[in-house]
């Protein structure tokens, strides 16, 4: 049935006035009537000529007389055809502005939404709101296998493990070309792999955002659905707006994962270490385990195990929180890496797991700085009962994520670890003791006294031990 109604036409003013003012100039007797043979004007008592007027090639009405009257039911036509245009223009006005608000809200409801699941319902939802459907599936790009998977099918997060490849089927393919496509007739497509879900029709619209696709949309039916551009239109909208939010979600999570990741790294290395881990270009930090020149620290507190006895455990435990806090800080703030706690003693690194361009100057300044904090420390019982011995060691070690598949550390091994726990043995309280590389690459910014040379155990060798004077 036609938009236009031929009474409604010729009832205007502007209508009326055309067709007398056409009348008198070529002087004719006309009656008009609709399709179905109502008298809309004139009379129609005598047998005249039929002249159709027509809109979008349906016949809405005739203009009945003389072959003048041709001139009238052309007329009709063309103010027929100039309100079809305008209805035309209204609705697509009216369907766009219901177009705009209706993704402006989606817009607002995804923006909010951080869950990239929960997002992916929220399109599938609004896709069966605006296509014909009877499955709608969002399929997102695994970052690790390079493969499009099912992330939520009709609503419901996906529990089947189907997975396509970037040009394999017709998702894959929408997913390697960035294109989106109409395929009224899967079973006529070559590229069509059959899912858990019969389906004839299907639209595939890609999840494109500026780096790159996640993944796809897509919009199927179960019987011939004849989708056409609109439907197309609808789905592209609908996957430019998901597709940033997803991604915007992703980078919320990642974000998070960093977050705790640096919380974790910051309990042992320098805030500015861990930024320079996270940003670093892949293989300028490696924690595999490799051959590596580094300063090591080892610090213990003087007689630790007969203050113990004097205290109540948790007493203890307390001081030891204190007095770590103060004395990773310090080391924190020479940039150096805290290894492990081993009761009261502590192991840093200087040049590891980021490189140093002066390792044994830092480490020196940590074990000074160490010493005069123990000293203000503002806790009377700590700065009494605490004096600790430092031995610093320098050298290529074995350094990396070392241990059994079910737990690694991120540990050095070699020689130069050892005489550093050696030197930190024999250190008095107070004593900062050095071996003769650390000395030799110092010497020109600290004082040092020659302890002399000695026989330290595990070493066939006496070695030459240095004191630092601060």
């Amino acid at each position: 049935m036609s938009q236009i109604s031929l009474k409604r036409l010729v009832s205007q003013k502007e209508a009326l006035y055309l067709i007398h003012t056409l009348l008198s100039v070529i002087d004719t007797r006309i009656s008009i009537q609709t399709v179905d043979g109502r008298l809309l004007m004139g009379d129609s008592s005598q047998s005249q000529s039929q002249y159709p007027v027509e809109v979008d090639g349906e016949v809405i009405g005739w203009v009945l007389g003389e072959p003048k009257a041709a001139a009238i039911a052309s007329l009709l036509t063309y103010l027929a055809a100039q309100e079809l245009e305008k209805k035309t223009l209204a609705k697509e006005v009216l369907d766009k502005y219901r177009e705009i608000n209706l993704f402006y809200a989606l817009s607002e409801k995804l923006t909010a939404c951080l869950d990239v699941l929960e997002i992916a319902k929220l399109v599938i939802l609004e896709a069966q709101k605006l296509i014909q459907a009877t499955n709608v599936s969002v399929m997102l790009l695994d970052p690790q296998s390079q493969k499009l998977e099912i992330a939520v099918a009709d609503g419901k997060e996906s529990k089947t493990k189907m997975q396509l490849s970037p040009g394999i089927g017709i998702a894959g393919s929408v997913l390697l070309n960035n294109k989106a496509e109409i395929v009224n007739n899967v079973w006529n497509d070559p590229r069509f792999v059959a899912g858990e879900n019969s389906i004839i029709s299907l639209i595939c619209v890609p999840l494109k955002t500026q780096n790159g696709c996640l993944g796809v949309i897509n919009i199927s039916s179960e019987e011939p659905a004849n989708y056409k551009a609109q439907d197309l239109k609808f789905a592209t909208s609908l996957a430019s707006i998901a597709a940033a939010a997803i991604e915007n979600a992703m980078l919320h999570k990642n974000k998070l994962q960093e977050e705790r990741i640096k919380s974790q790294l910051e309990r042992y290395i320098p805030p500015q270490l861990v930024n320079a881990i996270i940003t670093a270009k892949e293989g300028d930090i490696s924690l595999a385990p490799a051959k590596k020149s580094i300063a090591i620290l080892f610090s213990d507190i003087r007689n630790f195990t007969t203050k113990c006895e004097e205290l109540p455990p948790e007493m203890i435990v307390g001081y030891l929180n204190e007095y770590f806090t103060h004395m990773v800080d310090v080391i924190f703030s020479h940039e150096g890496t805290v290894n492990k706690f081993v009761g009261d003693m502590i192991v840093a690194m200087f040049g590891a797991p980021a490189k140093l361009i002066d390792n044994e100057k830092q480490a020196i300044a940590a074990a000074i700085g160490m010493q005069l904090r123990l000293r203000n420390i503002p806790v009377d019982w700590i700065k009494e009962n605490f004096l600790t011995g430092i031995g610093i060691s320098s050298g290529e070690v074995v350094i990396g994520n070392i241990g059994s598949p079910q737990h690694l550390d991120y540990t050095a091994i070699g020689d130069e670890v050892n005489l550093a726990s050696r030197l930190q043995g024999i250190a008095q309280g107070g004593q900062i003791l050095v071996s003769s590389s650390v000395y030799e690459a110092t010497k020109g910014f600290f004082t040092y006294r020659e302890v002399g040379n000695i026989t330290v155990k595990g070493k066939r060798k006496s070695v030459d031990v240095f004191e630092v004077i601060y």
